[in-house]
């Protein structure tokens, strides 16, 4: 079991969310809301349902000098057993996560599903979007991931983010501010509100059918959607992560209920009861064998809270 208990005592923030109690739980289990399902608890969690809320909830744990981080679906997140201090914020409610098209651009909230994000797209005929089909994530983490697949990033489509700092300001910066390389961004800011792209058109019949042929591929290459399984290293150069792992002979290796996939080696499968520090353990004998066996030190592509 992983452990749940507070990290602070409860009379310490008694007027902490006093005005927030419709929107912020405490002792909340961050465990259901990661791909791996493990994980301790969060001491604050909260859902805003409106910019304003949000700006007012930064600016109360800020004045308080707590620790604020931003949750996206947890798709490429590791909650440590011993959870996570402060306040932790998902962007879910309808004002975080809308969708805007006007001619060649397309607009999305912070919050906003990438699944959701590509489906418009497409429908609108904007071309480049297709190729992100299958991969979990919101545009907030998205971006501050620079999320890719086949060669394409996110970054390259962006003209301009709005975003909010730890200080409740809010600020907007155009494409030549923000910088955008492998699996990183140059955005340290606490909050992505909004971010609007430019695309190329294209027929949506094509922009379909290549996005239901990158949809197959992805199913056919990953561990199915039922299981409790997410994406663990970066690819190192030319080779992937997964090659790498297979070349050191670790393809199926496991540390308790945590087991690489058959599937694909970069992919880890938490079975029920499985806890956070097998799959850092695990993480730690793969990340060893490969540099032991191969010279190269995988860099991780998961976050650990």
């Amino acid at each position: 079991m992983e452990e749940t208990c507070s990290l602070f005592k409860k009379d310490e923030f008694v007027s902490l969310i006093s005005g927030f109690e419709h929107i912020v739980r405490e002792n909340e289990s961050l465990s259901r809301f990661t791909r791996l399902n493990v994980g301790g608890v969060a001491e604050f969690y909260a859902e805003p349902t409106s910019i304003e809320e949000l700006i007012a909830l930064v600016k109360r744990f800020s004045e308080h000098d707590l620790p604020i981080r931003m949750l996206g679906n947890g798709s490429n997140l590791l909650v440590r057993g011993t959870g996570v201090a402060g306040l932790v914020v998902q962007l879910c409610a309808p004002a975080f996560c809308t969708i805007e098209i006007e001619n060649n651009c397309l607009t999305a909230g912070g919050g906003t599903q990438i699944s959701h994000f590509v489906a418009a797209a497409v429908r609108a005929g904007l071309s480049g979007p297709e190729q992100l089909v299958g991969i979990p994530g919101t545009i907030g983490g998205a971006l501050h991931n620079n999320t890719g697949a086949h060669g394409i990033d996110i970054g390259t489509w962006v003209q301009s983010v709005e975003l909010l700092t730890r200080a409740g300001i809010r600020s907007t910066r155009d494409k030549h501010s923000l910088s955008f390389s492998y699996r990183q961004s140059s955005i340290t800011e606490l909050v992505i509100l909004s971010a609007r792209f430019q695309f190329e058109s294209e027929d949506p019949a094509l922009l379909t059918r290549q996005m239901q042929k990158q949809w197959i591929v992805r199913r056919a290459t990953q561990p199915p959607s039922e299981e409790n399984s997410t994406y663990i290293f970066k690819d190192h150069g030319g080779e992937t992560a997964a090659e790498l792992i297979d070349r050191a002979g670790l393809k199926g290796t496991r540390v308790g209920k945590v087991e690489i996939s058959d599937k694909n080696s970069n992919f880890f499968v938490a079975h029920p009861g499985a806890t956070s520090d097998e799959v850092i353990q695990l993480m730690e004998l793969v990340r060893t064998q490969v540099g032991d066996r191969l010279q190269v030190q995988l860099e991780n592509a998961i976050c650990i809270w």
